[in-house]
């Protein structure tokens, strides 16, 4: 017992202290000074000696399979750290101990101080598997070998509601995402607007590590852009007469107008039509996005008033930018819209999501006045 009680001590004063040849000579004089006390032949002290270092090196083998090799982390699932600036190697520890079920943080502090890692923890997210060991830990911790994450958002209008979702995601904030995708200079140099970056993040889920920066992040989603945007795809939309962006544009109008996945190749159809005619758009949902509204549920005549160019009936043509980030069903859907004659859409007097089309005038104000009379019965205001 004393031996094994002196191995351990030894041992931590060897890593702590970095003395690496002090304790064989301190184990080696005791025993010297032990034995010079009694008459004791060569022979015996030469296999005391070899079985003393034999069981100091299986001691020093136990410990340091135990610091750097054994399992810890007592756990059945993976935990992930979260490291930002902020968090601190102590607060990292008692993370360690809460979340992750080490077992023998004091091991994992000494190797951890060893390696020099308090002084120079990286930032990301990292995967504690269950068993892990200390050494191979602290090692992806130095090496910043983080686990990806997934990212997903979809259903965004407003670029807030973009920041904020990242932000709620991943180590950076929605203002630094906000500072740059408002900034004209720098979305200029990705070939888009203030008003028409949003038409750049394509809704999907993309893996990404957790500290990727803002500009990294903007950079991924350029790639992503690009990389639908084929040559097939240009080339259809050149054959409709607009720009990818444009058919972002138009694709957010699309969305909002309808949620019945069937109608979209539709009223892209119909809004192709009077692009191509000269005639406005007189989308309601460009209205709302005017208003910053899109809870209306009767569009009045107030309403159509707002001075914006995203007010398609006060101003021709498509407005400056998308009302949402569209999806790559809306983008395809007007890319391969539905050729017919339709001019006129008016929603159906049942409340169900879908349209009434209309080619003429007159048959689209039927339509309008059954609509509105549901309206009025309803109560709608």
């Amino acid at each position: 017992m004393w031996l094994f009680l002196n191995i351990q001590s030894f041992f931590k004063i060897f890593l702590e202290k970095k003395i690496v040849l002090l304790w064989p000579i301190l184990i080696f004089n005791c025993l010297l000074n032990k034995m010079s006390e009694k008459k004791i032949s060569k022979k015996s002290v030469i296999l005391t000696v070899l079985g003393v270092t034999f069981l100091i090196a299986a001691g020093i083998g136990f410990w340091g399979y135990r610091l750097l090799y054994a399992p810890d982390f007592n756990k059945t699932h993976t935990v992930y750290l979260y490291i930002d600036q902020a968090k601190d190697f102590e607060k990292l520890c008692r993370q360690l101990v809460d979340s992750a079920g080490c077992e023998r943080i004091k091991d994992f502090k000494i190797l951890a101080k060893q390696l020099k890692y308090p002084e120079n923890m990286k930032t990301g997210r990292y995967a504690v598997e269950p068993g892990m060991n200390h050494l191979t830990l602290i090692n992806h911790l130095r090496r910043g070998q983080q686990a990806a994450l997934r990212i997903t958002f979809n259903n965004i209008r407003f670029k807030e509601d973009l920041a904020a979702r990242l932000d709620d995601q991943l180590m950076l904030t929605k203002e630094d995402i906000l500072q740059l995708i408002s900034d004209s200079a720098y979305t200029g140099t990705l070939g888009f607007t203030p008003e028409t970056i949003s038409a750049m993040f394509l809704p999907d889920t993309y893996e990404v590590y957790w500290n990727i920066s803002p500009e990294n992040l903007i950079k991924r989603m350029k790639r992503e852009f690009d990389n639908f945007w084929t040559e097939q795809r240009k080339a259809k939309a050149a054959e409709i007469g607009l720009t990818p962006i444009e058919v972002s544009v138009l694709a957010s109008i699309v969305e909002e107008e309808t949620a019945t996945l069937e109608e979209y190749p539709i009223v892209a159809g119909l809004y192709i039509n009077r692009l191509h005619r000269g005639i406005p758009l007189q989308a309601d949902p460009t209205v709302k996005f005017a208003m910053g509204d899109f809870s209306l549920q009767r569009i009045l005549f107030t309403h159509l008033e707002i001075d914006s160019p995203y007010n398609t009936y006060k101003y021709a043509g498509l407005p400056p930018g998308p009302l949402r980030m569209p999806s790559v069903r809306g983008l395809d859907a007007v890319l391969n819209y539905t050729r017919h004659n339709y001019l006129y859409m008016c929603a159906k007097e049942d409340f169900s999501g879908r349209h009434n089309f209309a080619v003429t005038l007159a048959e689209h104000n039927w339509n309008a006045d059954r609509y509105r009379a549901e309206l009025n019965r309803r109560r709608i205001r």
